[in-house]
């Protein structure tokens, strides 16, 4: 699929006075730019997740309320991270509004990640607090594709969650680089992942 990708200035409710269009083979789409940013500043956004700044090019889907981003230590392939804009610690913290754009999303983006994963399931998890094993203080769900035989026992997917978690408690140190996969490799998956909801949206 051939697909050509411009910044239009548009005022047509779509989020401001300027909007990225997706074109292909099929049709297009538009996706408004946050708080109608200008171009020049598009470069230069970047999502918060806890204390961490999310590149845009590691975020393949949002709404006005959420957004989706590869991980950096998947757990299985296509584990992804829904989470809300605003930075929330807490489940109990969301509003009505974000509660249901956070399921919403997350319903949405696991039932397209299981068939481009050929799974057969999802497992969808959240680690409310530092005891159940939250390591970045925000909000987020994780999405798993399951397979058949991905685990010996189904739930020791939630003990390798908790040791990918603190791995990564270990690892991400502000004033350190991010080393595990490479920026190239998750930018790769994200725009992969992009592709699933440019006509679907």
């Amino acid at each position: 699929m051939t697909k050509l990708q411009l910044l239009y200035p548009l005022g047509l409710g779509l989020g401001g006075p300027f909007c990225f269009i997706n074109f292909c083979r099929r049709g297009f789409q538009t996706i408004p730019l946050s708080g109608g940013a200008s171009p020049a500043k598009m470069s230069m956004e970047f999502y918060s997740f806890g204390p961490y700044k999310i590149d845009p090019t590691e975020v393949f889907y949002t709404t006005p309320l959420s957004y989706a981003m590869v991980n950096l230590r998947p757990v299985v392939p296509g584990n992804v991270l829904v989470c809300p804009r605003r930075e929330v610690k807490r489940f109990a913290d969301l509003t009505v509004e974000e509660t249901q754009d956070l399921w919403l999303t997350a319903q949405k983006i696991g039932g397209r990640l299981e068939c481009f994963h050929k799974a057969s399931s999802l497992t969808f998890t959240i680690q409310d607090g530092p005891k159940a094993g939250q390591t970045v203080p925000h909000v987020h769900i994780h999405i798993l594709p399951r397979k058949d035989g991905d685990f010996e026992r189904n739930d020791e997917i939630y003990d390798e969650i908790d040791v990918k978690e603190n791995e990564l408690k270990e690892k991400l140190n502000l004033d350190k680089e991010r080393k595990d996969r490479s920026r190239e490799e998750m930018c790769k998956e994200a725009e992969e992942y992009r592709s699933l909801f440019i006509l679907q949206s």
